[in-house]
């Protein structure tokens, strides 16, 4: 048989991820300060897209001058309003969930008075405006804590040798306040004697904060213990076996001590009271808080209204106008294809942000209405919740249920929650009714710890049986798995801790 060639049209089905569907798939799961970056790369690199500074509130057509097409349609940044019914919770049949629009209005100031008069007799007043201070001149800076030790060390110490030595000595000193060098490799290096860097080191021992320049924990607690006079023989050592005060020995502790309980007792106390990292006072990084991208409060007649910080939502335009004015004076086809290119990019982006706020929408509206429990009574009504419930009842996939949940925060009149935090497993109920959320099993673990006595410190066997006299079927190593994820010693190290009042 001879062999030939020839041509076959065929027609198949194949599933292909367009770059602008990666895109749109990557843009879904970006936070809030990640989508910021995003969109002001984007308006660096498209110059057919600009920034929306427009006010909101303000009226359709105030501008007639700007062409320029809306990048963000009204649909996300509307409120949905979910209507819950109040007898019953977790999407039982007679829940009523409706979304309306609503937007709150922005107040306006108005200034009254000759603004002319006014900066004339404030100039007259005060010079040239150019010569004043700008404002981030005026901003008071934190005083960091080399800055904090060297004015002290000023104003103690004024032999020049010894103002040296205790400036190097300041510049060894870690964020914690510890002096992290030898003083031997500082003698050296400065050329002097250890018997004067050891001086210079006493006299900057007792710097506030107290506790500053200690070598070692013991030495930093006895540096304060020294200035509230309460470093006797008995305490120092304590100090010096803080392993076993660490490891909860308590009879080594009174023998090396040659004290009584009740003694040891009120020692660990005196040392609780104090401050063992005196440093992190100063030049501490500021903690960045937090921006929810979904804002959630109750209504007065009940449910709960949900919304998008619009905040967080960066508005872009497409400039229209522009567009037409250049496409008129292009002729070559590379430029016609790259303009052509740059307006379907910015056309994509607008779409695709206003597809990613309603998205996060829907989502936040469903894991409101399944656990509408857990905000009305807190963290032992919270349901067990996975994904997939979450997909079918949006009509969406999982992947993009996970997507959506992360790195996104809602902001409840129980505080602020990530997305993911409302998705736990289930635990099985003894008496076969609904099974329970982990979430909240651990939450009654650590209600019942908290309220046990030094007499009776419930054993991780007791709390099984407690869980299963109110219905909860679950094993003795998830006991314990739950108990050290929320950091809880064992029922043994409590008991010694109770016993030393820790």
């Amino acid at each position: 048989m001879a062999l030939s060639q020839r041509l076959d049209l065929r027609q198949t089905q194949s599933l292909v991820m367009t770059p602008q569907l990666q895109q749109a798939i990557k843009l879904l799961q970006l936070s809030n300060l990640e989508l910021v970056d995003y969109v002001e790369l984007e308006l660096e690199q498209n110059p057919l897209l600009e920034r929306d500074d427009h006010d909101p509130e303000a009226p359709i057509g105030a501008d007639a001058g700007n062409d320029s097409g809306p990048a963000e349609p009204p649909a996300p940044t509307e409120a949905v309003e979910v209507l819950v019914n109040a007898e019953s919770f977790g999407g039982e049949d007679g829940d009523t969930w409706t979304a309306a629009s609503g937007s709150e209005g922005q107040g306006e100031l108005d200034y009254a008075g000759d603004a002319e008069a006014w900066k004339s007799r404030n100039t007259a007043s005060s010079g040239d405006p150019s010569d004043l201070p700008g404002l981030e001149e005026t901003l008071r800076q934190a005083v960091t804590l080399r800055e904090h030790l060297v004015g002290q060390l000023n104003c103690d110490i004024e032999e020049p040798a010894e103002r040296m030595i205790g400036l190097f000595l300041i510049d060894l000193v870690d964020e914690a306040g510890y002096l992290t060098a030898d003083l031997e490799e500082v003698a050296r290096v400065l050329g002097c004697d250890i018997a004067a860097v050891e001086a210079v080191l006493q006299r900057l021992q007792r710097f506030d904060p107290s506790g500053i320049f200690a070598r070692s924990l013991s030495e930093c607690l006895a540096i304060q213990l020294r200035e509230r006079q309460r470093l006797d023989p008995c305490m120092q050592r304590l100090l010096d076996h803080l392993p076993l005060l660490a490891a909860r020995d308590i009879g080594a502790l009174m023998r090396i001590c040659n004290a009584d309980a009740e003694d040891l007792h009120q020692m660990v106390g005196e040392i609780k009271a104090l401050n063992p990292k005196p440093g992190l006072a100063f030049d501490g990084v500021p903690a960045q808080p937090v921006v929810p991208d979904i804002l959630m409060r109750s209504q007065p007649g009940g449910g709960w209204l949900i919304e998008l910080n619009n905040d967080t939502l960066p508005r872009v335009l497409v400039n229209t106008r522009y567009y037409s004015k250049v496409s008129r004076s292009v002729s070559g086809k590379l430029d016609r294809d790259y303009l052509s290119e740059r307006l379907q990019s910015a056309n994509w982006l607008v779409k695709s942000l206003h597809q990613r706020a309603n998205t996060i929408l829907k989502v936040a509206t469903e894991i409101v209405r399944q656990q509408e429990a857990f905000f009305a009574y807190g963290v032992s009504q919270l349901r067990p919740l996975i994904l997939r419930d979450i997909a079918e009842a949006i009509g969406m996939h999982e992947s993009t249920v996970s997507r959506v949940t992360s790195n996104k925060y809602i902001a409840t009149p129980r505080g602020l929650f990530e997305l993911k935090y409302f998705f736990t497993s289930s635990i099985p109920a003894a008496n076969g009714a609904a099974a329970h959320s982990a979430e909240a099993v651990k939450f009654k673990i650590k209600s019942l710890i908290d309220t046990e006595t030094t007499a009776e410190v419930l054993s991780d066997d007791r709390l099984v049986e407690l869980l299963r006299g109110e219905g909860i079927d679950i094993a003795r190593r998830t006991v314990a798995k739950y108990r050290e994820a929320l950091r809880i010693p064992s029922s043994v190290l409590r008991r010694r801790d109770k016993s030393l009042g820790m």
